[in-house]
């Protein structure tokens, strides 16, 4: 008696391949609407990293020439706390921008605070009524050498000079916003501001200020000036305001004191700018974790898509597994099957993803005139992502098409 013969059924890497690819096409529409959940994933995770360092590094480059060379100096001394014979003064002595650009290594400084009024009355008018005048606009005092630390840039005009500051001139410099509410858009007219009903002739109008920002909102006159009609700082405290040579800023900040006041240095202190490195450090901590959570949270929808479209495929394909079953097929070729469709799928969403989150730090670096810097580590791992996302999709839909009984799928 002849034993019948037992065949060995095998499925070849190409036969996965293409059974894979079988599958996915004759349903293209349900491929890419499966794909979009991994590729916005993906995509996210590409341009989150790589703006994120691209942002990072445009700051570092504009720390290194802005705050790397900027240098503070408070005073520690409140005016309550000074002597009746000092009330009327600051802790800086009126030579502070002579004493401080004197150092080696500095540009400029200066001293400058806001001026101590409350609920000023500010119009282009002497007889202005109360509701016509600008309440919300600043009031700053500096001194020259404030200014030219500052580096301000003017629309019109000049700024005022040492020779105003000595003779206590009532002059001032507009900035951008306050000009526009006061309704004076240049300064060669000889229009004057009322403070109080004290009229200061505008000499200057300035729309960007690198180091001292808060100037371009309201109105800076001499600090001579501020000192002989208003008196000194009273809630918040006089700074001087250094503008250094690169690499010089540290060793200022240990000199300023006591070249300000040898007398009593510790009535000032310095504040260095502070560690570039920490600074990108936080900003990219910061942006990176928030944009990463949304990365994840789109890879996470995608992987629930190819999970949701591979199970109902699972479902349709009932009878096309029991026959493959009937055939000879295992349930391991069944589970290989599916899981092949479905990293395809997240391979497929990984691939375009990428592209299109470098396409977006491209765009963006382009837009906003900066140097894109997209490191290997972001791109090169960025594909696996969507083929390890569509490989964990597809482990419970493959399981439960390898379970399906022959004989109870070819009924259906």
């Amino acid at each position: 008696m002849t034993r019948p013969t037992s065949y060995t059924t095998r499925l070849t890497l190409r036969d996965v391949v293409s059974e894979a690819l079988a599958g996915l096409v004759q349903r293209p529409g349900r491929s890419v609407l499966t794909m979009l959940g991994t590729i916005l994933g993906v995509s996210s995770f590409v341009a989150v990293l790589g703006l994120t360092t691209t942002a990072t590094s445009q700051i570092g480059k504009s720390f290194n020439v802005l705050q790397d060379t900027t240098v503070t100096v408070e005073d520690t001394i409140s005016a309550a706390e000074r002597p009746l014979s000092q009330q009327d003064q600051t802790s800086f002595p009126a030579d502070s921008d002579a004493r401080l650009e004197r150092l080696n290594g500095v540009a400029a400084g200066g001293v400058w605070w806001p001026l101590p009024l409350r609920n000023p009355r500010i119009a282009n008018q002497p007889t202005a009524a109360a509701s016509d005048s600008q309440t919300t606009l600043g009031l700053y005092a500096a001194s020259p050498g404030a200014l030219r630390a500052a580096q301000p840039h003017l629309t019109s005009g000049t700024l005022y000079n040492d020779a105003h500051q000595r003779r206590k001139d009532r002059v001032c410099l507009l900035g951008s916003a306050a000009a526009h509410q006061l309704g004076i858009t240049r300064a060669d007219t000889r229009a004057a501001v009322f403070i109080n009903d004290t009229a200061y002739t505008v000499i200057g109008v300035i729309d960007d200020s690198e180091r001292l920002p808060q100037t371009l909102l309201g109105i800076t006159i001499p600090t001579s000036t501020a000192l002989t009609n208003y008196g000194p700082p009273q809630d918040t405290p006089a700074q001087a305001l250094i503008h250094t040579n690169p690499g010089a800023a540290q060793l200022i900040a240990q000199q300023a004191p006591l070249s300000l006041r040898p007398d009593n240095p510790t009535h000032l202190k310095a504040v260095p700018p502070p560690d570039p490195r920490s600074l990108r450090d936080q900003v990219d901590t910061d942006l990176s974790g928030l944009f990463l959570l949304l990365a994840a949270i789109c890879l996470a929808v995608g992987a629930f898509g190819i999970a949701n479209t591979t199970l109902v495929a699972v479902l349709e394909r009932t009878s096309e597994i029991g026959l493959r079953r009937a055939l000879g097929a295992r349930p391991r070729h069944i589970t290989i099957q599916f899981l092949t469709e479905s990293t395809a799928l997240g391979t497929l969403g990984g691939l375009v993803g990428t592209a299109l989150g470098i396409a977006a730090v491209l765009a963006t670096a382009i837009f906003r005139e900066w140097t894109a810097v997209v490191e290997p580590y972001t791109v090169l791992p960025a594909p696996l992502i969507g083929t390890l996302v569509g490989f964990l999709a597809g482990l419970y839909p493959a399981w439960r098409a390898a379970r399906i009984e022959p004989l109870e799928a070819l009924r259906r």
